[in-house]
Formats: C-alpha cells, sequence, structure tokens
C-alpha cells in the first residue's frame, strides 16, 4: 500500500535516520516506538509530504490517500463546526453539486438533441459515483463522530473558533476521520482527551478500514491496536511483530543477544591476534600466521553494542508528617455565571489516599484541583486542611509562570529540598533535558519542556499531599515509569488528573468521576475498576430491557417479539453447529497447535541462547556460528507463530461474536 525506500532525513550535521526501508500493507497497525527526539514525528512528516527528505523517497500508489494528525498547531475560525467537518465530504459534496448544475442545464435542452444524450449519459455516470460514496450516509455519520468525540448537538452551530487547542484537534480528527483515507498517520491522538473519548476513539480506531501508524506514549492503546512495532535507536530503525509490550520484552532479548555475539567474536578476535602476534617472528609458523592474518580480514565484525539508555530511579523526598485528614471541602458550591460546577458538595481526602480524577472536559476537574488545594474559594461552604499539610500542585498554566530569564536547572534548584538538590540534574535527565540542554533558558523553551520543567520542580519540593493536573502528557515512556515508580513509593496522599489508565492503575486507589450536570462519584478501585462498573451499569439497563421485551406475552408487543418457531428453530441451531465444525473446530485446532509451536520454541530460544556462553561454544567459531544461527532461526520462526496466534485469536473470537 505505502512503502519507504533508502529515506534518508537530516538536519544539518545530524542524520535522523539513513537508508531508512519499511512497507506498510493494507489495514496494518503500527507503533513508532522510541524515545523524544528519535525522529518519530519527523518521519511521520515525511510519510506526509509535510517535509522534503534528503534522500530516498516514499511511494504513495495511485488513489491511496494519506491522512496526517499532527500533535498541536491546528486552529479553525470563521466557519461552525458542522461546516467545517463536512468539509471531509468535499469530493462528494463537489459531486452532487455538478449533478444538481448538470441536471438544471438538462432541462434546457431538447431531448431529441444529441447534446441532450450527451449530458444525461454523463449524469448517470456521476450518479454512479455519488452512489458508492452514499451521501444519505453522510449527516448520520458526522452527527455519531463528533458525539463519539465528545460534541454535544449544542455545539455543531458553534463557531470554530470558540474551541480550545485540544478541542480544535479533535475537530481535525473527526474530519480525518470521516474521509477515511487508505493510511491514516497519527501523532499523539489521545493527548488531550478524557477517557470516555479515549476508549470511543480506540473501539473506532480497532474498527477502522484502513492502515495506521501510530505514535503515542499510551501504552494501553498501543497495546490494544497495534500489531507491528518500528523502534527508532540512535538513527536505526528496528522492526518487530507485536504490539509495545512485545517489542519491550522482545528489545531486551535482542540486545542480550547481540551483546553475547560480541563479547565471544572478541575473545576469539583476540585469541587470533596472540597467535599473529606469538609466531609472527617464527619462520616455520609463517604459513600459520599468514593463515590467521586472513581470517582476521575476512571476518565480519559485529558491532559493538549500543549503551542502553540508562534509567534512574527518583524517590520523592521524605513528605513531612501530616494529620489525617489532609483536606476537606464540605457543602461547597462553585459556579461560573449561569453554568453551575458543584453544589452542596462534600468531600474529603486522608493521609496516604492515592486517588485517579476522571470525567470529560468541563466537567470541573480542574475547578475541584484549585478548591481542594485552596487556590480558588468556593462560592458557598467550606475549604479546610488538615494539621501540618504541605501541597504541591503541577498543572499545564504553571509552566507559564515560570522565569524566562533563568536557566533550566536554576529552576529546579531554587525549590528543591537539602536531601533532593544534589539529584537536580540527574533527575531533569530523566524527564529528557540532558546533557548543555539544563543550562537553556527557560524563555526559549517550548510549551512542552516547559510542562517539564514545572512537574521535575514539583517533583523535587518536600510535600506530603500531591495535585498533578495531566502529568504525562509531554513524557515519554522512559519518563512516565521513572514518575510512575516515584508515585508508587510515595508515602503522602496524591491525586492525579489524568486519561492514562496504564499509567494510574499501578498508582491509584481510587477514582473520583465528574460528569457535567452531575455530583462527583467516588469509586473505591483504580481506573479498570472504574471502567468495568460504569459498563455494567450502561449494560446494565439494556440488560433489564432485554429481559421484559423476551417475556412479553401479550398483546402486539408479544406478538413483535415471539421467540422464533420449532423449525426455525431447529434450522438456526443447524447452521451453527455447521459453523462450528466447518469453521471454528478448524480454527481452534490449528489455536491449540500454534500454541503448543509456541511452547516448544520459546523452550528451543532459551536452550540455545544459553549455549550461547557454553566453554565450548565460545572457543570454537563454527559451533558459535551454528549456535547463532540456530538462535536467529528460532527467533524468526516464534515470532512468525506469535504473530499467527493473534491472528487465528481473532478470527476465532469473530466466529463466536456470529454464534451469539
Amino acid at each position: 500500500m505505502l512503502s519507504v525506500h533508502n529515506l534518508r532525513v537530516e538536519y544539518g550535521a545530524r542524520v535522523l535516520f539513513s537508508d531508512l526501508t519499511f512497507s506498510i500493507l493494507p489495514k496494518e497497525r503500527i507503533a513508532f516506538a522510541g524515545h523524544n527526539g528519535a525522529g518519530k514525528s519527523t518521519l511521520m512528516k515525511a510519510i506526509a509530504g509535510i517535509i522534503e527528505v534528503s534522500g530516498g523517497k516514499v511511494v504513495v500508489p495511485r488513489n491511496t490517500r494519506v491522512g496526517y494528525l499532527p500533535q498541536e498547531g491546528i486552529h479553525v475560525k470563521g466557519i461552525s463546526l458542522w461546516d467545517e467537518t463536512m468539509r471531509a465530504f468535499g469530493e462528494t459534496l463537489a459531486l452532487q453539486e455538478k449533478i444538481d448544475r448538470l441536471s438544471a442545464e438538462l432541462e434546457k435542452l431538447d431531448p431529441r438533441s444529441s447534446p441532450y444524450g450527451d449530458l444525461l449519459e454523463e449524469i448517470g455516470s456521476l450518479e454512479l459515483q455519488l452512489e458508492d460514496n452514499d451521501p444519505s450516509r453522510m449527516k448520520p455519520k458526522v452527527e455519531s463522530v463528533l458525539q463519539g468525540l465528545g460534541f454535544s448537538k449544542a455545539d455543531f452551530d458553534r463557531d470554530c473558533a470558540q474551541f480550545s487547542g485540544g478541542w480544535q484537534m479533535r475537530i481535525a480528527m473527526a474530519k480525518l476521520f470521516l474521509q477515511e483515507p487508505e493510511v491514516l498517520l497519527l501523532d499523539e491522538p489521545t493527548n488531550h482527551l478524557d477517557i470516555g473519548t479515549q476508549r470511543w476513539v480506540e473501539q473506532y480506531l480497532v474498527n477502522y478500514p484502513g492502515a495506521i501508524l501510530l505514535i503515542s506514549h499510551d501504552r494501553a492503546l498501543l497495546d490494544t491496536l497495534c500489531t507491528r512495532t518500528l523502534a527508532f535507536h540512535h538513527g536505526r530503525c528496528e522492526e518487530y511483530s507485536g504490539n509495545y509490550t512485545y517489542y519491550e520484552t522482545e528489545s531486551v532479548l535482542r540486545r542480550e543477544i547481540h551483546e553475547k555475539r560480541y563479547i565471544a567474536q572478541q575473545r576469539e578476535i583476540a585469541d587470533v591476534q596472540r597467535f599473529i602476534d606469538r609466531f609472527r617472528a617464527s619462520a616455520n609458523k609463517a604459513t600459520l600466521v599468514q593463515s590467521r592474518v586472513k581470517m582476521l580480514e575476512k571476518i565480519e565484525r559485529i558491532p559493538p553494542p549500543e549503551a542502553a539508555d540508562a534509567v534512574m530511579n527518583f524517590k520523592f523526598p521524605p513528605p513531612p508528617a501530616s494529620g489525617n485528614l489532609v483536606a476537606k471541602l464540605e457543602n461547597v458550591s462553585k459556579a461560573y455565571g449561569p453554568l453551575q460546577i458543584f453544589k452542596k458538595f462534600d468531600f474529603e481526602i486522608n493521609r496516604g489516599e492515592r486517588m485517579a480524577i476522571v470525567g470529560p472536559n468541563g466537567a470541573g476537574k480542574s475547578t475541584f484541583c484549585r478548591l481542594i488545594t485552596g487556590q480558588e474559594e468556593p462560592d458557598d461552604g467550606k475549604h479546610e486542611f488538615g494539621m501540618r499539610v504541605a501541597t504541591s500542585f503541577f498543572s499545564q498554566n504553571h509552566a507559564d509562570e515560570l522565569d524566562p530569564n533563568k536557566t533550566v536547572l536554576e529552576t529546579v534548584e531554587e525549590v528543591a529540598s537539602r536531601e533532593s538538590g544534589p539529584y537536580c540534574r540527574n533527575l531533569l535527565g530523566c524527564f529528557l533535558f540532558r546533557g548543555d540542554d539544563v543550562f537553556k533558558k527557560v524563555g526559549v523553551l517550548s510549551g512542552g519542556e516547559r510542562s517539564r520543567v514545572a512537574l521535575v520542580r514539583m517533583l523535587v519540593a518536600p510535600a506530603n499531599f500531591l495535585i498533578l493536573d495531566e502529568p504525562t502528557n509531554h513524557l515519554d515512556m522512559q519518563s512516565q515509569e521513572v514518575l510512575q515508580k516515584a508515585l508508587a513509593d510515595y508515602a503522602g496522599s496524591v491525586m492525579i488528573v489524568s486519561h492514562n489508565r496504564s499509567f494510574l492503575d499501578p498508582v491509584v486507589q481510587k477514582t473520583l468521576e465528574f460528569r457535567p450536570g452531575e455530583d462527583p462519584r467516588l469509586f473505591q478501585g483504580n481506573v479498570t475498576y472504574y471502567l468495568e462498573k460504569t459498563a455494567d451499569e450502561k449494560a446494565g439497563p439494556q440488560l433489564s430491557t432485554r429481559t421484559v421485551t423476551a417475556t412479553a406475552s401479550s398483546g402486539a408487543a408479544a406478538a413483535n417479539t415471539a421467540a422464533p418457531s420449532r423449525k426455525d428453530q431447529k434450522r438456526i441451531e443447524a447452521e451453527q453447529r455447521k459453523i462450528r465444525s466447518q469453521v471454528l473446530k478448524p480454527l481452534e485446532d490449528e489455536l491449540a497447535s500454534v500454541e503448543k509451536r509456541i511452547s516448544d520454541l520459546e523452550i528451543a530460544q532459551t536452550n540455545a541462547t544459553a549455549d550461547l556462553s557454553k566453554p565450548e561454544v565460545v572457543a570454537s567459531p563454527a559451533k558459535f556460528r551454528l549456535v547463532t544461527n540456530t538462535v536467529e532461526q528460532v527467533t524468526q520462526k516464534l515470532e512468525a507463530a506469535i504473530s499467527r496466534w493473534e491472528q487465528l485469536s481473532e478470527e476465532i473470537e469473530g466466529v463466536k461474536a456470529k454464534l451469539v
């Protein structure tokens, strides 16, 4: 469907990619992995044709459309949300306008004339094209996508200029989804989405008819959606036939194998070199020495393994001791003009509690954070802190309050405690400020970089009550893991506003849900628990309705919902047995066979990898090459088997769904 050939991208003296080659097949879901700055977004722009490449080419077949969603920078104004979204069907609307125009011209012609027949034939051809695009589905589809992305019907007539940057990105996403390009390029699509909208987008992408290339720091989305991963590291690209978690595991194994092969080869080279140095001056060994010299010249050198990125385990400064009550809202009301956010709301958080705050944008999450930290006064009611409570609040707005004339390091050190002061520079490295980056002035940083500085400032300040508003928006996977581990070990109280359930689940114990026009609800579990409970609530009324319908026994309603006749029931059961025997059972048998094969290959891979370290293998170049080839062959077979297992699992689930 689309291919990249020998692509080279460079900025000045820095080469991001060189001789990069890969292909994208129809309906593939590919993740781009790698730390921030590795070139993922740049490559996506190159594929989209937004930037010029230094060498190579991107080949897009004829009639293949490529749609691109950037991280930020989209702003539309002067047009309503509905009209802007309908532009996604520009070709279809233009086709309809042309048919209408030609139809008006047709009425002016003599039906017996030759121009009349030609024009009629042209209109017929255009109407056939229009049928393929099915214009009757446009309006319902636009409405469905906009509501799925969190817009209400009241928003449809609003000017796009009235929407913030995050909502502008949703507008752009809606247009892309409606256009359904054959290749969809998404750069951090869920950054500004609440959990409900994120789940809708995730399900939409699972069923998307085209290929998808995805950059995301949301592990759950990558694992759910992607079946192939391209990892970028130090200008190289490696391919993995699995999702992000598979890539993480497999990349460690590949690095270990590479390191063992390199060490073994270096030993072999050293042994040969010692023989050469020892007998170089010996006349009767001259032939042997020359043979060894030629051997060294012919050896294809294994490049030295690259050092793995250093990972620092950061710990928060010990929090000051506090009373059991940390903060409390009592009978609180808050409104902005006619918009009522809270009314007679009661809430408290106690020492050591960890809480996620979720809900759609505009439901009051940020207002709640300002109220619970005392930064904003309620209209009615009372806010109270417990004894000796020290708060530390991270919000995206704090990034704009930093002194632009101070360096990154000075900005962090000025709030650090005595314990955390010596670690400021290492901690900045964990959050992507490495080397001389720490001496940059805050004023020259991007918005995302300033947000990371504000986050590090919060981390080094001693506090026993942390409030974090979307802390992972500008963090790569490694930085997220550093923060996640630190929060898991933190002894104080934590409240986190986030949609990143992979980040939240190991950290939080409770989930506070906000809904517009409703009282906030507290769930006694993490975000996955909350999602399961709310899904059950939605399914509950439907299940009840189905039960009532199935048991109705009188009137027209009973006639309309009557069970199938015995004859029809037998026919249905016979068809299901046929599907089970002819379709499902062969798939399940093959799945069991593939599972056994995966188990055998994993054992073979472990044994072969262990053989690489045996002295007799290391000492013999022939044996070492044989074992190395075995490891590579087994690894390739294992990847193919896992890929087949995933395909079979999806096919079986699809067949079972039809049998329900």
